[in-house]
């Protein structure tokens, strides 16, 4: 299986490259780094496209240049996204788009370039990345709820029009211990007793969802830590 991952160089998209390669199959990487080893040595035997997913024309050119020298494609998993904490006022206005650009904008982006590929795949599947911060909002985190509302609403969109052709499953992670949090504000960051997710665990769920035989989907996939304060 040749799987797409947006930001496959770390956090939850390197641990779904990781075990997409582990379960025989072949990650096509698209991020703004270059992928590492788990040890940190960089990775040259992974095929990789550096792209900033706020760029629109940018991510098309990876998502067709991997395809092209994948000789296709099998599924897309849209794990890429940032966020910018903070009261509306107070987050530059720059920083508050490039939020709603890379996580929403990006990953419809990267969906519609792959589409045609997918089409040809026997069994194509595309998996996109929300948050229980799509369904439950919060204060200080208003780029980051809108981006994720909409890629909710765009994920059950996708799902209904690509029905019977592709198969659409949305993840819907909760905290996971990555660099995600790594720069904040120390209100902002998971206090030193936070349960968070590994993001292998979060990974197997994805590779599940890619592994539904043709015809059978999940749709819809919550994965948190069971003490998740934004869920249920």
């Amino acid at each position: 299986m040749k799987v797409l991952i947006t930001g496959g160089s770390s956090g939850l998209g390197a641990a779904v490259a990781r075990r997409v390669a582990a379960d025989g199959g072949t990650p096509l990487i698209v991020d703004r780094h270059p992928p590492k080893t788990e040890d940190g040595a960089p990775d040259g035997d992974v095929m990789f496209r550096q792209a900033d997913l706020a760029d629109r024309r940018c991510a098309e050119r990876a998502v067709h240049g991997l395809a092209r020298e994948a000789g296709g494609l099998d599924a897309v998993v849209t794990a890429a996204g940032i966020d910018a904490c903070g009261k509306l006022n107070d987050v530059p206005a720059e920083d508050w788009e490039r939020v709603v650009q890379v996580n929403l904008l990006g990953t419809a982006a990267v969906v519609r370039a792959a589409i045609p590929y997918l089409e040809h795949a026997p069994n194509g599947r595309i998996v996109t990345c929300a948050s229980t911060l799509g369904l439950k909002a919060v204060s200080d985190a208003t780029a980051y709820c809108a981006s994720k509302f909409g890629v909710v609403g765009f994920s059950r969109a996708l799902a209904a029009e690509l029905a019977g052709h592709i198969g659409v499953t949305m993840l819907v992670p909760g905290g996971m211990d990555t660099a995600f949090f790594d720069g904040r504000d120390e209100q902002y960051r998971p206090g030193p007793d936070a349960k968070l997710n590994k993001p292998a665990d979060v990974a197997a769920a994805v590779a599940f969802a890619l592994s539904q035989p043709a015809g059978c989907e999940v749709r819809e996939l919550v994965v948190c830590p069971a003490e998740e304060p934004s869920w249920p």
